[in-house]
């Protein structure tokens, strides 16, 4: 079969759109929350409330998140090594240190919009 400049539009166009459904499914919005804690994880490495690291209730451990403040759009990419967060309606708890560049350490939550990475 040849391809044609009208079929090559088209396949570029059902690329893309798959590409856009998956990045969509891929994303989540809600509140988030922060924690300073010094023990173990639940994948059982130590927790550092310095790296860039995060608590999920179901994404893999390993999983690379990039979170978007949605009130100042600030981003950062952590990585996910433990469970949680166990207080109703809200959907990830970073690190201090990621909270912080996020910019909202003293409101103690803020809205953020997640989106897998890998």
């Amino acid at each position: 079969m040849k391809l044609t400049a009208k079929s090559a539009v088209a396949l570029v166009l059902i690329v893309g759109s798959l590409f856009t459904i998956h990045e969509e499914a891929a994303a989540q919005t809600g509140r988030a929350s922060w924690y300073a804690l010094t023990s173990m994880t639940a994948s059982g490495e130590p927790c550092n409330p310095n790296d860039m690291t995060a608590a999920h209730r179901s994404l893999p451990f390993g999983t690379r998140v990039k979170v978007t403040n949605v009130k100042n759009g600030r981003e950062v990419v952590v990585r996910i090594n433990d469970r949680g967060p166990f207080v109703g309606g809200r959907i990830i708890d970073l690190t201090k240190a990621a909270a912080g560049r996020l910019g909202f350490l003293k409101a103690g939550t803020t809205l953020v919009r997640l989106t897998i990475l890998s």
